[in-house]
């Protein structure tokens, strides 16, 4: 088993190192150029476009609003990766990683802005409102159902059941660890009685729609991201005569100015990326999912929000797990303590309660997780098939993976999933390639109309040449509803 899993290992690190992160990089510098850095020049509209209201849906209640689409994507996104992983991409690659990680996160937000653009002019009504993504512009804008068929299945397993097992493995684990650290001795008994809690509070969530899920969503990760960078925040205070320092080693790793034991320049820029990348999710084909919940008036509204989302994971909690540990001077070369430098550098900085504290941290961000991740599987099970009955299967397959992943080991699952994972990458990327050139006249008309002074609205005659699209009605058909 242990071959296995060393050999899924080295074709994940060959898979993601020498194609996924190249065609990303090249793609999102070309949608940089071709957008003028849609990704930096309109940060304060993205801010602005979150603030919209949503339409009532066709079964009378509230569709999912801007905010609620980018909570549901920032529950997926904000991870234990944002934890553990930037650690360990700090343990292989050093200081420099981080650099290197906010420019793959600058970067690709061009990727992302395409992509949830796409994902609403494609989108597809449904009674609580609209839901979308990959598959569906593969399928309306491409015409290519058999690539939709492939997205959803494979993020329908990698996100909504494996990662769902890999969420629930950490939350056990976090707790335990929480428990044994006063004394208390779990006797294999802890690990099953909190995978039926998490079950039960699972089913409570799922099986209450995608309303639900945005409800918990918008509640809990403002909190679990506040609470988190108010840690950090806290951490960099006790530890501001460093900061200058560590600032300076970020930069200077970067260069190659100074090297680090086992690392240097190559390393540096191969976790940052790597790493920047697997947090922000962007050009994955997994946020577009959220995205194409949310009413709004315009696609490039909620293309805008979800690159939002981006900066908001790799710029602020992303950030903020690299300032913790850095600022504990810690050793570099061991790729297995990832997590534990995290905890050790919050204890070291703010006394052992923090251990505990860094649970219920760990809590928030991996349960929301398994929501965003089921939601993205709950859409995409809508595109193979509209049997209500295939729906309740999968949630209930939900809730069997979230048991076994609380009671069992989780390492070979989640290296089978790093590579499913890039298999939908790598779709998803062919499809938004030339589909990209859509989501550039969206931009140009959504500017177009924000010079005139307009809230940009878009109808389907704004761009007749567009075909495959299954919302927007045209001008005249609004004017007769109104």
């Amino acid at each position: 088993m242990e071959a296995l899993n060393d050999a899924i290992v080295a074709l994940n690190d060959t898979f993601w190192l020498y194609l996924i992160i190249p065609v990303l990089a090249a793609l999102s510098l070309y949608f940089t150029v071709r957008s003028r850095a849609v990704q930096v020049r309109m940060i304060p509209e993205m801010v602005r476009a979150m603030g919209g209201k949503a339409e009532t849906a066709e079964d009378g209640g509230k569709a999912i609003s801007s905010f609620q689409a980018f909570a549901i994507s920032a529950a997926a996104r904000i991870g234990t990766g944002n934890i553990a992983g930037v650690a360990t991409a700090i343990a292989l690659g050093g200081p420099g990683a981080v650099f290197w990680m906010w420019t793959m996160g600058l970067v690709v937000g061009a990727a992302s802005f395409v992509e949830s653009t796409l994902a609403q002019l494609y989108k597809v009504r449904d009674t609580a409102g609209y839901r979308g993504g990959p598959a569906y512009y593969m399928l309306h804008g491409l015409r290519a159902r058999w690539m939709g068929v492939l997205f959803a299945v494979v993020i329908t397993v990698t996100f909504g059941l494996v990662f769902s097992a890999v969420q629930a493995n950490t939350i056990v684990d976090a707790i335990v660890t929480s428990a044994e650290a006063t004394g208390m001795s779990s006797n294999g008994w802890v690990q099953p009685v909190l995978g039926l809690a998490l079950v039960g509070l699972t089913a409570l969530i799922i099986f209450g729609g995608v309303r639900r899920i945005a409800q918990v969503a918008e509640l809990l990760v403002p909190f679990m991201a506040g609470l988190y960078m108010l840690l950090g925040l806290v951490v960099v205070v006790l530890n501001v005569d460093a900061l200058p320092g560590v600032i300076s080693q970020i930069f200077a790793h970067a260069f190659g100015f100074e090297a680090i034991a086992g690392g240097g320049i190559g390393a540096a820029i191969v976790q940052g990326v790597r790493r920047g990348m697997f947090s922000n999710e962007a050009g994955l084909g997994s946020a577009p999912n959220a995205g194409a919940t949310a009413s709004v008036s315009h696609p490039v509204k909620q293309g805008l929000v979800q690159t939002l989302g981006v900066y908001v994971d790799t710029l602020l909690v992303c950030s903020t797990t690299a300032f913790i540990v850095l600022l504990s001077n810690p050793t570099y070369g061991d790729s297995d303590r990832g997590a534990s430098m995290t905890q050790e550098a919050m204890q070291a900085n703010l006394g052992e309660w923090s251990l505990h504290l860094m649970t219920l941290v760990i809590l928030l961000v991996a349960f929301t997780s398994v929501l965003g991740n089921y939601y993205y599987g709950e859409s995409n099970v809508g595109f193979l098939t509209g049997n209500p009955a295939v729906l309740t299967g999968y949630k209930w397959g939900v809730l069997v993976v979230v048991f076994l992943g609380s009671v069992g080991s989780s390492d070979l699952v989640w290296n089978l999933a790093d590579t499913t994972m890039g298999v939908m990458a790598l779709v998803n990327l062919a499809a938004i390639a030339p589909l990209g050139a859509v989501a550039l006249k969206l931009l140009r008309d959504y500017d177009d109309q924000r010079r005139q002074g307009l809230d940009p609205v878009f109808t389907r005659d704004r761009l007749p040449e567009l075909t495959g699209i299954q919302c927007w009605p045209p001008r005249e058909t609004t004017k007769a509803d109104a």
